[in-house]
């Protein structure tokens, strides 16, 4: 029998927290410690954001390099994991809506820069599950939901985004956040340490700040999934609990199974 695995949601950040040592990688390092191995992880990363929803189900997924203009240090991050074929199609066949096989992306850095850290070996198979852009915030939860029973198998499933992340307001000179990236993190932030879902799908119930928390809600949307999935579980981890430049929120979630008292 496989332990029931946690989900987690990572606040991923900058490409560069793969090559970079900081509080926030050292942060993923530690927290990969207080999980089980997982048999594969599935990841839903912000930056896979397409017109319907895909999984890749390769044996050997692609690196992708999906940013731009950053030292060549970066580019030079190998990930080889495996990929899980077979947990990419019960993965699918769980989902309710059409899910559509494509393969011609693979590993992007929403899920590499965290894995790289966590998991430098790259020995557990990754697969991603994409985003679509279409869809109500709460069809995303929903998908959530109908993986809990992947969690049985051993499945660890990663959500990689920010919940906050406005980068038309980046201040390169500011360490920390503004008041409204801070509002509405603890407003988030409280909302899952009371378990409260709803409140957290319709975002727009912390106000003003919501306003400014993203333009477009892709790096929001995987924190969804993960609460989809954590099947309100009341043991809830909170790591790298800051806001950074301004607008970008790191703060991360481990969620696991509560155990009952013997």
């Amino acid at each position: 029998m496989n332990p029931k695995m946690p989900v987690l949601f990572v606040g991923h950040g900058s490409p560069m927290n793969a090559v970079e040592n900081n509080e926030f990688t050292r942060g993923w390092e530690e927290i990969a410690k207080k999980i089980p191995k997982p048999k594969a992880i599935l990841s839903i990363s912000a930056h896979w954001y397409t017109a319907e929803t895909r999984i890749n189900n390769s044996e050997k997924p692609e690196m992708v390099y999906d940013m731009y203009g950053f030292p060549d240090e970066l580019y030079r991050v190998v990930y080889p994991a495996p990929g899980a074929p077979e947990l990419a199609e019960i993965t699918r066949n769980r989902i309710s809506r059409v899910v559509k096989v494509d393969n011609t992306w693979g590993i992007d850095h929403g899920t590499w820069s965290v894995l790289h850290r966590m998991h430098p070996t790259a020995e557990i198979p990754v697969y991603q599950l994409s985003i679509d852009m279409h869809a109500a915030a709460e069809t995303h939860y929903k998908i959530g939901q109908e993986l809990i029973s992947l969690r049985e198998q051993g499945v660890l499933i990663l959500g990689s985004g920010n919940i906050v992340h406005n980068l038309s307001r980046v201040n390169w000179a500011l360490d920390g956040g503004y008041p409204w990236a801070d509002a509405f993190d603890d407003y988030i932030q409280q909302k899952i340490l009371k378990v409260e879902h709803e409140a957290i799908i319709d975002y727009h119930l912390a106000g003003e700040s919501s306003k400014l928390a993203f333009i477009t809600p892709e790096h929001f949307y995987p924190l969804l999934y993960v609460l989809g999935a954590s099947d309100r579980d009341r043991t809830i981890t909170v790591f790298n609990d800051s806001r950074t430049l301004g607008s970008i929120s790191m703060t991360s979630y481990l969620i696991t199974e509560t155990i009952p008292d013997r």
